[in-house]
Protein backbone atom coordinates (compact mmCIF):
# COMPACT_ATOMS: atom_id res chain seq x y z
CA UNK A 1 0.00 0.00 0.00
CA UNK A 2 1.45 3.22 -1.13
CA UNK A 3 1.69 6.22 1.81
CA UNK A 4 -0.93 8.17 -0.02
CA UNK A 5 -3.30 5.57 -0.31
CA UNK A 6 -2.69 4.99 3.48
CA UNK A 7 -2.73 8.84 3.74
CA UNK A 8 -6.19 8.76 2.03
CA UNK A 9 -7.48 5.78 3.85
CA UNK A 10 -6.71 7.18 7.16
CA UNK A 11 -8.58 10.68 6.62
CA UNK A 12 -11.73 8.80 5.16
CA UNK A 13 -12.24 6.65 7.76
CA UNK A 14 -11.37 9.96 10.19
CA UNK A 15 -14.19 12.09 8.27
CA UNK A 16 -16.72 9.61 8.91
CA UNK A 17 -15.84 8.86 12.63
CA UNK A 18 -16.32 12.96 12.92
CA UNK A 19 -19.62 12.79 11.12
CA UNK A 20 -20.94 10.43 13.62
CA UNK A 21 -19.73 12.54 16.86
CA UNK A 22 -20.80 15.56 15.16
CA UNK A 23 -24.67 13.59 15.08
CA UNK A 24 -24.16 11.71 18.56
CA UNK A 25 -22.85 14.84 20.51
CA UNK A 26 -23.34 18.16 18.76
CA UNK A 27 -21.36 20.86 17.96
CA UNK A 28 -19.21 22.59 20.79
CA UNK A 29 -21.17 25.66 22.57
CA UNK A 30 -21.05 28.79 21.24
CA UNK A 31 -19.86 27.56 17.56
CA UNK A 32 -21.79 28.36 14.33
CA UNK A 33 -25.35 26.21 13.52
CA UNK A 34 -24.35 25.83 9.83
CA UNK A 35 -21.90 27.01 7.54
CA UNK A 36 -21.64 30.80 6.64
CA UNK A 37 -19.38 30.62 3.90
CA UNK A 38 -19.26 28.27 0.57
CA UNK A 39 -15.94 26.41 -0.01
CA UNK A 40 -17.15 24.28 -2.15
CA UNK A 41 -16.96 26.65 -5.40
CA UNK A 42 -13.08 26.15 -4.96
CA UNK A 43 -13.31 29.84 -4.80
CA UNK A 44 -11.08 31.69 -1.99
CA UNK A 45 -13.32 32.37 1.11
CA UNK A 46 -13.20 36.11 3.29
CA UNK A 47 -9.84 36.30 4.59
CA UNK A 48 -10.86 36.98 8.18
CA UNK A 49 -11.95 33.33 8.83
CA UNK A 50 -8.72 32.11 7.57
CA UNK A 51 -5.84 33.84 9.72
CA UNK A 52 -7.12 36.36 12.48
CA UNK A 53 -4.11 38.76 14.16
CA UNK A 54 -3.47 36.18 17.02
CA UNK A 55 -3.16 32.65 14.60
CA UNK A 56 -0.13 30.70 14.82
CA UNK A 57 2.36 31.30 11.89
CA UNK A 58 4.84 28.64 11.95
CA UNK A 59 6.60 29.70 8.48
CA UNK A 60 6.46 33.41 6.88
CA UNK A 61 7.46 34.42 3.36
CA UNK A 62 7.92 37.96 3.05
CA UNK A 63 5.90 38.05 -0.94
CA UNK A 64 2.69 36.26 0.69
CA UNK A 65 2.32 34.31 -2.57
CA UNK A 66 1.41 31.15 -0.98
CA UNK A 67 -0.14 30.93 1.96
CA UNK A 68 -1.47 27.12 3.57
CA UNK A 69 -4.01 27.02 6.32
CA UNK A 70 -4.66 24.27 8.02
CA UNK A 71 -7.43 23.34 10.98
CA UNK A 72 -6.53 20.32 12.48
CA UNK A 73 -6.95 18.20 15.64
CA UNK A 74 -3.72 17.31 17.74
CA UNK A 75 -5.39 14.16 18.38
CA UNK A 76 -6.43 13.34 14.93
CA UNK A 77 -5.00 9.85 13.26
CA UNK A 78 -5.36 12.06 9.80
CA UNK A 79 -3.43 14.98 11.12
CA UNK A 80 -0.80 12.89 12.84
CA UNK A 81 -0.42 11.04 9.53
CA UNK A 82 0.05 14.38 7.69
CA UNK A 83 2.50 15.93 10.07
CA UNK A 84 5.03 14.83 8.20
CA UNK A 85 4.20 16.10 5.04
CA UNK A 86 3.90 19.71 6.47
CA UNK A 87 7.38 19.50 8.10
CA UNK A 88 8.94 18.50 4.75
CA UNK A 89 7.06 21.12 3.29
CA UNK A 90 7.96 24.02 5.51
CA UNK A 91 11.86 23.01 5.55
CA UNK A 92 11.66 22.54 1.52
CA UNK A 93 10.30 26.06 1.50
CA UNK A 94 11.53 27.80 4.68
CA UNK A 95 10.81 31.41 3.89
CA UNK A 96 8.60 30.97 0.80
CA UNK A 97 5.54 30.15 2.16
CA UNK A 98 3.28 31.13 4.90
CA UNK A 99 2.15 27.99 7.06
CA UNK A 100 -0.84 29.16 9.49
CA UNK A 101 -2.33 26.52 12.27
CA UNK A 102 -5.98 27.27 13.44
CA UNK A 103 -7.56 24.68 16.37
CA UNK A 104 -10.27 22.53 15.36
CA UNK A 105 -10.33 19.75 18.44
CA UNK A 106 -13.23 17.19 17.22
CA UNK A 107 -16.06 16.14 19.71
CA UNK A 108 -15.23 12.62 19.69
CA UNK A 109 -12.04 12.78 21.09
CA UNK A 110 -11.44 12.85 24.83
CA UNK A 111 -8.12 15.48 24.69
CA UNK A 112 -8.09 16.97 21.45
CA UNK A 113 -9.65 20.20 23.34
CA UNK A 114 -7.00 19.62 25.93
CA UNK A 115 -3.89 19.23 23.57
CA UNK A 116 -5.55 22.46 22.11
CA UNK A 117 -5.46 24.26 25.44
CA UNK A 118 -1.71 22.79 26.06
CA UNK A 119 -0.21 24.34 22.15
CA UNK A 120 -2.02 27.87 23.71
CA UNK A 121 -0.86 27.84 26.71
CA UNK A 122 2.83 27.01 25.67
CA UNK A 123 2.35 29.38 22.96
CA UNK A 124 2.12 32.33 25.86
CA UNK A 125 5.92 31.29 26.68
CA UNK A 126 6.65 31.68 22.57
CA UNK A 127 7.56 27.66 22.67
CA UNK A 128 3.99 27.13 20.71
CA UNK A 129 5.88 25.41 17.68
CA UNK A 130 7.65 23.11 20.29
CA UNK A 131 4.97 22.09 21.47
CA UNK A 132 2.97 21.80 18.05
CA UNK A 133 5.97 18.95 17.10
CA UNK A 134 5.72 17.15 20.51
CA UNK A 135 2.09 16.52 20.47
CA UNK A 136 2.07 14.79 16.79
CA UNK A 137 5.53 13.29 18.14
CA UNK A 138 3.62 11.62 20.71
CA UNK A 139 0.51 11.29 19.09
CA UNK A 140 0.27 7.48 19.51
CA UNK A 141 1.53 7.25 23.23
CA UNK A 142 -1.73 9.66 24.28
CA UNK A 143 -4.48 9.90 21.52
CA UNK A 144 -7.47 7.55 21.75
CA UNK A 145 -7.62 7.29 25.39
CA UNK A 146 -10.37 7.53 27.43
CA UNK A 147 -9.06 8.97 30.41
CA UNK A 148 -7.77 12.69 30.72
CA UNK A 149 -3.90 12.54 29.75
CA UNK A 150 -3.20 15.85 31.60
CA UNK A 151 -0.15 14.13 33.54
CA UNK A 152 1.27 13.42 30.04
CA UNK A 153 1.13 16.71 29.10
CA UNK A 154 2.35 18.38 31.79
CA UNK A 155 5.58 16.30 31.34
CA UNK A 156 5.81 17.25 27.71
CA UNK A 157 5.85 21.29 28.74
CA UNK A 158 8.47 20.43 31.09
CA UNK A 159 10.32 18.70 28.63
CA UNK A 160 10.20 22.02 26.54
CA UNK A 161 11.26 23.94 29.50
CA UNK A 162 8.23 25.56 30.34
CA UNK A 163 7.32 27.63 33.53
CA UNK A 164 5.49 25.31 34.66
CA UNK A 165 3.54 27.68 37.71
CA UNK A 166 2.63 29.87 34.36
CA UNK A 167 2.10 27.27 31.53
CA UNK A 168 -0.58 25.42 34.36
CA UNK A 169 -1.95 28.73 34.99
CA UNK A 170 -2.40 29.73 31.59
CA UNK A 171 -4.05 26.36 30.50
CA UNK A 172 -7.05 26.31 33.01
CA UNK A 173 -7.26 30.34 32.02
CA UNK A 174 -10.94 31.06 30.67
CA UNK A 175 -9.18 32.78 27.79
CA UNK A 176 -7.18 29.61 26.27
CA UNK A 177 -10.60 27.93 26.23
CA UNK A 178 -11.69 30.81 24.69
CA UNK A 179 -9.08 30.75 21.63
CA UNK A 180 -9.39 27.65 21.24
CA UNK A 181 -13.41 28.03 20.68
CA UNK A 182 -12.95 31.37 18.80
CA UNK A 183 -11.04 28.99 15.85
CA UNK A 184 -13.11 26.20 15.91
CA UNK A 185 -15.81 29.42 15.28
CA UNK A 186 -14.16 30.12 12.45
CA UNK A 187 -14.11 26.37 11.29
CA UNK A 188 -17.63 25.65 11.28
CA UNK A 189 -18.29 28.96 9.53
CA UNK A 190 -16.33 27.20 6.72
CA UNK A 191 -18.63 24.33 6.77
CA UNK A 192 -15.35 22.09 8.22
CA UNK A 193 -16.23 18.61 9.49
CA UNK A 194 -12.86 16.80 10.00
CA UNK A 195 -9.74 17.30 9.92
CA UNK A 196 -7.15 17.98 8.79
CA UNK A 197 -8.62 20.99 6.30
CA UNK A 198 -5.99 22.84 4.54
CA UNK A 199 -6.50 26.07 2.70
CA UNK A 200 -4.54 26.99 0.02
CA UNK A 201 -4.31 30.55 -1.08
CA UNK A 202 -7.54 31.29 0.55
CA UNK A 203 -9.80 28.19 -1.43
CA UNK A 204 -10.04 24.62 -0.12
CA UNK A 205 -7.26 22.13 -1.10
CA UNK A 206 -8.00 19.85 -3.87
CA UNK A 207 -6.88 16.87 -2.96
CA UNK A 208 -5.23 15.13 -0.08
CA UNK A 209 -2.63 17.41 2.13
CA UNK A 210 0.21 15.06 0.64
CA UNK A 211 3.93 16.15 0.37
CA UNK A 212 2.85 15.86 -3.83
CA UNK A 213 -0.16 17.60 -4.03
CA UNK A 214 0.99 20.67 -2.11
CA UNK A 215 4.54 20.76 -3.48
CA UNK A 216 3.20 20.82 -7.34
CA UNK A 217 0.88 23.65 -6.10
CA UNK A 218 3.34 25.29 -4.12
CA UNK A 219 6.13 25.40 -6.91
CA UNK A 220 3.12 26.48 -9.77
CA UNK A 221 1.90 29.49 -7.78
CA UNK A 222 5.88 30.23 -6.89
CA UNK A 223 6.41 30.15 -10.60
CA UNK A 224 3.57 32.35 -11.72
Amino acid sequence: MTTNLKITLIIAAGMAAVIAAIVLFGRPEGSATKPVVDTASGQPVPAEYLVRADSHKLSTAADDKVTLVEFLDFECESCGAAFPHMERIRAEYDGKINFVVRYFPLPGHRNGDLAARVAEAAGKQDKFEAMYAKLFQTQSQWGEASESKEEFFLDLAKQIDLDMAAFQKDLKAPETAERVKKDQGDGFALGIQGTPTVFFNGALLDGEPSYENLKAKIDAALAS
